[in-house]
């Protein structure tokens, strides 16, 4: 392979990985906690619109990105009551959020700018720029989540606490520590980190919001959370993996193989997806989430 597209690919992989490794992240956070989060496509969506139509309306940047942030942490509470405070079913109250988000960003867009959900065209100041090698600030800071995110869970007590929440609730509410402090805490790191995600999507490698634009990586982001078994570094590690994948089914378009022909395009870009579902058929099951992971807490009296 050419050095120069090598380089291409490995670039478009990054940009690629970030809205993933967000997401994952999030998802880490929530996880780790004791709350599981299907809804993470949810809040990048939502998030996501939120960025662009900030963006559009105070011709800030970072401005939508701090409403894309609110709007998440404000669907991630919704996700946290219905979940922590009310006991609910947590894959219901996430798959619940993802169709709520799917149909109120499409018809909330097109009552406002009538372009079949679309928001305007963002330009100059309404979009992250290249800061460093072309990448917009939102990259490196997704990036240093990762170490953030590995040094707060593994080192200092709130994390411990954190973790210690996901796998024995009891043992924590015994020591007079709130569990439903700590779950509803980790639920707005998440909403935070989506919000970068959705953000990164509309207002730094887009220009603007399209309808279900984020394309399932929601999904593809969990599957890279139980690949990496729920931690931080090797959660990076997958997701550049399928930002790679992505990216290499962007080259290998038009593609033609002896005896086939040329490849159809949807063939080659259902090629990350299908590595989701190999790779979980890997997994699962040698793969152990957090003990209690979707079991919401009773406190006994």
């Amino acid at each position: 392979m050419d050095l120069g597209i090598l380089v291409t690919v490995l670039d478009s992989a990054l940009r690629l990985s970030i809205p993933l490794l967000a997401a994952c992240l999030a998802g880490l956070w929530s996880e780790r906690s004791g709350v599981v989060d299907i809804g993470l496509e949810g809040k990048m969506l939502v998030a996501a619109f939120a960025s662009a139509a900030g963006a559009y309306v105070f011709g800030s940047a970072w401005t939508g990105l701090l409403v894309g942030i609110a709007a998440s942490v404000v669907i991630g509470l919704v996700h946290g009551f219905a979940s922590i405070s009310q006991r609910g079913n947590q894959i219901v109250s996430g798959v619940a959020i993802n169709m709520l988000a799917a149909g109120l960003t499409a018809i909330v867009g097109n009552a406002w700018y009538g372009q079949g959900g679309r928001t305007p065209p963002l330009e100059g100041d309404q979009r992250f720029g290249g800061v460093l090698f072309g990448h917009s600030a939102l990259v490196y800071v997704v990036l240093l989540a990762v170490p953030v995110t590995w040094f707060v869970l593994g080192h200092t007590r709130f994390g411990l606490r954190l973790r210690a929440v996901g796998e024995n609730p009891a043992a924590v509410d015994t020591a007079g520590i709130s569990v439903t402090g700590l779950r509803y805490t980790a639920v707005i790191i998440a909403g935070v980190l989506c919000g970068l995600a959705g953000a990164y999507l509309s207002v730094g490698q887009a220009a603007g919001f399209l309808p279900n634009m984020t394309a399932g990586r929601g999904f593809i982001a969990l599957a890279a959370l139980i690949f990496a078994k729920w931690r931080a570094w090797p959660a990076l590690g997958a997701c550049f993996l399928f930002g790679l994948l992505d990216a290499s089914a962007n080259q290998l378009q038009g593609l033609s193989l002896p005896g086939i022909g040329e490849v159809p395009v949807q063939a080659i870009q259902a090629l990350p997806y299908l590595m989701t579902v190999i790779l979980l058929a890997g997994v699962i099951g040698k793969a152990i989430p957090p003990r209690a992971a979707g079991v919401p807490y009773v406190k006994e009296r």
